[in-house]
């Protein structure tokens, strides 16, 4: 049951989307629908206007940018469709494994990259790993085209009125992992970990287990130049404040401390076995 009145629109382009929301109050973007739907049976949220933007072909798919060094995620590209993407496999294996955790078949083959990283209060996977691969987020809006760091887009999410339009990852090849321990009923993560090995040292980033998806550089500093053995990244992670890691469903800030020490250790062990 749908607890809330609204209008609906499918915009044949972009720029009709976007003149929409900008003129509707409590308009929102339609594409998944994962969120959004079951929030409006719930109550949780009071849209007047449905922007169904599935439609938009320019929104789907995965390229190379013309250097080469990007890959470029149409923002309506399915979960199923980035977890099977030879160029996201080969370029940015931590993005494709975080889209493979979600849910189930049904939930992946729905569910949207865009729609996965603007989740705002449920510990999703995609941010943490876009996170640690230093993404990009480009975002269209009244003004035009705009980016935000992954890190700033999980903290602060898109303005109002702007749509979440292409993921934007450096190709850095297999040298990334991703692990998480997921909740049994949800499947959303207990604690998961995204890592990058670059000559600068490891990119670590965590969610479920902290308020929302952080890279944890102070861990990073500790770890430059190796070694990633499981008693060298523990060491590293018991460094960290404990009120970084938020306690709930019975765990502990101990053990959620301890648990994203275990699981960087084995993505970061999983990054170096695939360069070898």
């Amino acid at each position: 049951m749908i607890l809330t009145d609204f209008d609906y629109a499918r915009p044949a382009g972009l720029d009709e989307a976007l003149a929409l929301l900008a003129g509707t109050r409590g308009a929102r973007v339609l594409a998944g629908g994962q969120s959004l739907l079951p929030d409006l049976r719930a109550g949780a949220d009071d849209a007047r206007l449905l922007v169904d933007i599935r439609r938009l072909a320019e929104l789907r798919g995965t390229t190379r940018t013309p250097d080469g060094r990007l890959l470029r995620v149409g923002a309506l590209t399915t979960l199923a469709d980035l977890a099977a993407d030879p160029l996201v496999l080969a370029g940015a294996p931590e993005l494709a494994a975080a889209a493979r955790s979600n849910g189930d078949p049904q939930v992946r083959n729905l569910g949207t990259v865009g729609g996965n990283l603007a989740a705002a209060g449920r510990p999703t996977d995609l941010p943490v790993a876009a996170i640690a691969a230093d993404a990009v987020v480009e975002l269209a809006g009244p003004g035009g085209r705009t980016t935000l760091t992954a890190e700033e887009f999980a903290a602060d999410g898109a303005p109002a009125g702007e749509v979440l339009t292409a993921l934007l990852v450096p190709a850095a090849g297999p040298a990334a992992a991703f692990e998480k321990s997921a909740d049994r009923a949800t499947r959303y993560p207990v604690c998961a970990t995204a890592v990058r090995v670059t000559p600068d040292g490891p990119r670590i980033a965590v969610t479920g287990a902290t308020p929302r998806p952080l890279r944890l550089r102070g861990v990073e500093d500790r770890l430059r130049g190796g070694p990633y053995d499981t008693e060298a990244v523990l060491a590293a992670f018991r460094a960290e404040p404990r009120e970084l890691f938020v306690p709930g469903r019975g765990t502990s800030a101990e053990y959620l401390g301890h648990l994203a020490g275990v699981l960087t250790a084995r993505a970061l062990q999983r990054a170096e076995r695939a360069l070898a």
